[in-house]
């Protein structure tokens, strides 16, 4: 080879790497960060304002907060394009931490809807005051160490249902005055304030410490009904539950996806929330975990879903969950980055949501949530929100669904 050409073949091979890593920086670098200052959205605007009953003034510095640059960026956040689950219309959660139960109570109205084709809004605050009793009860329990606080997981609803049923939202709204939107800070406050009094003072008396709790529970949300009238026929509310919605608790089933645990078996969901330690959730790989969500919706069955929304490119204003390529590429989404997200907490279950339809577009799926989160109100289709599957699959940590959508990996674990 002369040395002529030796250069020559330099020049080229320089060339193709600085091509290629143009290329490459092109590929793996789309989405930018950049900060952006906030803005007042519903939260501020509609559910503080209605809460204070006067305007709230803005007496803070302004805010920034990282987020991506999506100026470039089109987005299918409009129901229109997708075929909907029937639901009910979605209705703001307030200033509560109850997503679990908004976003689980509205997937069993949609499930009454698919089973007995009746359309009725059920009471989430009923849910929630037996909730809170049994909290209390388990704090009493365990001495002390009960989780609590207003969170909590969308099993819980089922196992409320279980033990007390449930009611129409007509019949109990859980609202006492005359406020749009709820507000449970003062409420939550008074019995986290008694139960530290019930921990110093060794007070361990389960039906005092639950007595008391309703009594504050009544004062804030009104007493929960021991009857009632619903189409011309009296019901008590397991009565209800049972005969009228037709709903069976060991119907719905749990399901994760983690690799800290073995697949195809029953695990506990290492979750403040579940704060009494369900381990009725079955484990399965990622891959199973999204097929099974995107199964169970195509055959119009609706899912509760619970995870991570505290995201950079969960975007307010669009609408819409991505995972941007500065955090991880498309590619490399799979069981060990949702593992590493999940074992570090920057994958937490913080929000549950309804999830109501899915697409692909372009190759790709995206899902349509309905969303009692104030910041979905803000979406371009109010209450609504769209996750692309990158998102389900990196941050969203549990599903709830009924037994048909879910037979055929409950027919290769339960034997």
């Amino acid at each position: 080879m002369t040395k002529y050409s030796f250069s020559m073949m330099k020049v080229l091979l320089l060339s193709f790497i600085f091509l290629f890593s143009i290329s490459l920086k092109s590929q793996i670098n789309k989405d930018k960060i950049l900060f952006e200052e906030y803005k007042s959205g519903f939260y501020e605007n509609f559910i503080l304002k209605d809460n204070a009953k006067t305007e709230v003034e803005n007496t803070t510095k302004v805010k920034k907060y990282i987020s991506c640059d999506i100026n470039s960026r089109s987005f299918p956040n409009d129901t229109s394009l997708y075929k909907l689950i029937w639901h009910n219309k979605p209705i703001s959660q307030g200033n509560t931490g109850t997503c679990w139960c908004f976003a689980t109570t509205s997937f069993l109205e949609s499930e009454v809807k698919r089973i007995s084709g009746e359309k009725i809004k059920l009471s989430e605050m009923y849910i929630v005051y037996w909730e809170y009793v049994e909290r209390a009860i388990d704090f009493v329990n365990t001495r002390g160490t009960t989780y609590f606080a207003e969170g909590s997981e969308a099993n819980a609803v089922p196992k409320i249902c279980k033990k007390y049923g449930i009611v129409p939202f007509e019949v109990y709204t859980g609202k006492t005055g005359d406020s749009k939107f709820y507000n449970h800070s003062k409420m939550f406050d008074e019995m986290n304030e008694y139960l530290k009094s019930v921990k110093l003072n060794n007070n361990w008396n389960s039906d005092l410490v639950s007595g008391s709790i309703k009594e504050i529970l009544n004062k804030y949300i009104g007493v929960p009904p021991e009857k009632f009238n619903y189409k011309k026929v009296s019901y008590t509310p397991n009565q209800f539950f049972n005969d009228f919605l037709k709903l069976k608790t060991n119907d719905y089933f749990s399901f994760m996806s983690t690799k800290e645990f073995n697949y195809n078996e029953k695990h506990e969901l290492i979750e403040a929330d579940n704060w009494w330690h369900s381990n009725n959730y079955y484990n399965i790989s990622l891959n199973e975990y999204f097929n099974l969500i995107v199964n169970a919706l195509e055959h119009n069955f609706s899912i509760s879903l619970c995870g991570d929304v505290s995201e950079v490119a969960n975007f307010r204003d669009e609408g819409v969950a991505v995972i941007p390529d500065f955090d991880i590429p498309s590619e490399y989404i799979n069981e060990d980055s949702r593992q590493f997200r999940l074992s570090n907490n920057t994958t937490t279950d913080d929000h549950c949501i309804h999830l109501i339809a899915c697409k692909k577009i372009e190759g790709k799926y995206w899902f349509v949530v309905k969303d009692s989160g104030s910041s979905s109100f803000d979406s371009p289709v109010s209450g609504y929100r769209f996750f692309h599957e990158d998102y389900i699959k990196l941050k969203m940590m549990n599903i709830m669904v009924h037994k048909d959508a879910a037979k055929d990996i409950l027919d290769g674990i339960i034997k």
